[in-house]
């Protein structure tokens, strides 16, 4: 019996509605039969490629059309795709490529591999087609089960780890993000999320499996500028991100219906001001190996509920176990883990341990509240970081708060923070505000403005330079 297998929804558009717009990019538009042209294209240039077509291709591109069309293509071929951050060193790229044995990586820098390695570089232009040719539509369809992503995350530690997805993963994730946030054609989704990170890959796919349009920014273009430039119904935004577009001081533009936040904590200074403008905020909690939203806010939501992460969407499940950890499982759950020694299966027991400390409402809503391994022990008290950023984002002019633990001679530990105002500076009345929401041994002993070099990018902030910054004050 032959395994389920479903048609590249790029073919499906295709020929069900070929002149439908599916990519916007700056200096050109694409149709959905001229995207599964060049997809097709460049799928029969990665077939003519020496090596086992099950392995791996790393690539290493900015955003922009052609990793659209390598992503496509690469899943229409049935081979693994390896997105590796632009941000990395050439050190980090080599480990990745090993790791895994990709069977070759696309970049523009040849030289990122070195001299000492069995994977070959292409650049781009080299696989790449963005014009229709010689090429198989996928006639075959692409199998649920079959491996489609490697998508590395640094998680909470730091040390980054390969995630494997299966096109099925990909699939129902975003089946039922769509069937809580509508996207249908017509719509466009700002690509504004890295194609390294499953946000960003989860707009491909959402939007190709309805009919919609991904839209591409321009590199260097602010949000405001690519919102009015692409004509964006939606976006996906991180705190960093939504706190920019805040600042520009500028209404958006009112075709706008849906902003996706995620990524991580998000401020309630930031949530507070979004709501007040009447922006159509989700807000929401994912992770890499759920292959991106585990729960998000519907529309219309008011401020109490966006306060919170939202109901659990289909095709998924969660739960918080005795100590409160959040479980989750479905079938957006990752295949499995790459370490050195091969593929690790996340689930124990049937379900797969976030790490994440959280509850779950009366109302089926999740209330994340903060990470297992940031908890730390301060004179006998346990202290959690996150429920004091939570409280200094309260103090009115703070819109960013991270709290680190510093060696103490009488309690081993003591809490110190890092704040981002609006007006710059640290507000003089932190600690005051503090008091009727915090007990006194909760009470940072420092507070420090954030440095610019912490926030390594958008979408986290390194806690380890800051512990470092702090231990040497």
């Amino acid at each position: 019996m032959p395994a389920p297998a479903a048609v590249c929804p790029i073919h499906r558009h295709a020929q069900a509605r070929p002149d439908a717009l599916a990519l916007w990019t700056p200096d050109r538009r694409w149709t959905y039969a001229e995207l599964d042209a060049a997809v097709a294209a460049t799928a029969a240039r990665l077939r003519d490629l020496e090596g086992d077509p099950k392995e791996a291709v790393a690539l290493r591109l900015r955003r922009g059309a052609e990793v659209v069309l390598l992503l496509w293509a690469l899943w229409r071929t049935g081979r693994v795709a390896m997105p590796l951050s632009t941000r990395w060193p050439s050190a980090k790229v080599r480990a990745a490529t090993r790791q895994r044995d990709a069977g070759c990586l696309v970049t523009r820098e040849a030289s990122l591999l070195g001299a000492e390695t069995d994977v070959e570089a292409f650049p781009p232009d080299q696989i790449v087609r963005q014009e229709g040719g010689r090429g198989v539509p996928n006639p075959d369809g692409q199998v649920l089960q079959r491996r489609a992503t490697l998508v590395y995350t640094s998680g909470s530690t730091g040390a980054p780890k390969g995630v494997l997805h299966s096109w099925a993963n990909h699939l129902y994730s975003a089946k039922g993000a769509n069937a809580n946030l509508p996207l249908g054609p017509g719509d466009r989704w700002l690509l504004s999320m890295p194609l390294y990170h499953v946000g960003g890959l989860a707009i491909l796919v959402r939007c190709a499996l309805v009919g919609a349009a991904v839209a591409v920014p321009e590199a260097d273009a602010s949000l405001a500028a690519s919102l009015e430039a692409s004509g964006a119904t939606h976006l996906s935004l991180v705190a960093t991100q939504l706190r920019r577009l805040l600042e520009a001081r500028e209404p958006l533009p009112p075709w706008v219906r849906g902003v996706l936040l995620g990524g991580g904590p998000l401020p309630d200074a930031l949530l507070r001001r979004g709501h007040a403008r009447d922006w159509p905020l989700h807000t929401s909690y994912g992770s890499t190996e759920m292959a991106s939203q585990i729960t998000t806010t519907p529309p219309g939501a008011p401020l109490d509920a966006l306060r919170t992460a939202g109901c659990c969407l289909p095709h998924r499940r969660v739960r918080t176990d005795e100590a409160g950890e959040i479980l989750v499982a479905g079938r957006s759950l990752c295949v499995g883990v790459v370490e050195d020694d091969g593929l690790r299966d996340p689930r124990t027991n049937g379900w797969y341990h976030t790490g994440d400390l959280g509850r779950i409402d009366a109302q089926g809503r999740l209330h994340v509240q903060g990470r297992t391994d940031r908890q730390f022990v301060s004179g006998g008290e346990n202290i959690q970081p996150e429920e004091i950023e939570a409280a200094l984002e309260q103090v009115e002019d703070i819109d960013r708060a991270v709290v680190v633990p510093v060696p103490d001679a009488e309690y081993d530990r003591r809490p110190v923070a890092f704040v981002r105002a609006q007006t710059g500076g640290i507000p003089e009345n932190w600690r005051a505000s503090l008091t009727d929401t915090l007990p006194r041994f909760k009470h940072p002993d420092a507070v420090y403005e954030l440095p610019a070099a912490a926030v390594e990018s958008q979408m986290k902030v390194d806690r380890d330079i800051l512990r470092e910054w702090a231990r040497d004050r």
